[in-house]
């Protein structure tokens, strides 16, 4: 099982091949945010890796971060499009907590969605 480390939190096995943006909430008990629902749409559950980042990007992800003029900002990712296939080390930076949001979002589905084209 792979080691999630959570900046300022710990780290956490998580089952291989979970979305990192349910594996911060369920094995991690963050507040990750995930407004759109997982379906790279919004960028609210982007996080910043410190350590492991993959290097296969789905083109969802690639394309919204362009769209908000995020792409080319080093370790910055959404975690609705990463699976967790090795150890990483992310720092959380869009958190429920401050946002002024009533909740973090709709649960998203097992499986990245929209189904992974990668780059």
């Amino acid at each position: 099982m792979p080691k999630l480390t959570v900046e300022g939190a710990g780290t956490y096995e998580v089952p291989a091949g979970k979305r990192l943006v349910n594996a911060l909430v369920d094995e991690c008990g963050t507040d990750q945010l995930h407004a759109c629902g997982g379906v790279a749409r919004c960028t609210t559950c982007r996080v910043e890796f410190v350590a492991g980042e993959p290097a296969p990007m789905t083109k969802a992800e690639k394309d919204v971060l362009a769209a908000k003029g995020l792409s080319g900002t080093p370790g910055l990712r959404l975690s609705c499009q990463i699976a967790c296939d090795a150890d990483m080390t992310v720092r959380v930076i869009s958190r429920l907590a401050g946002s002024g949001r009533k909740d973090c979002g709709h649960r998203p589905a097992e499986a990245i969605e929209p189904p992974a084209e990668w780059t």
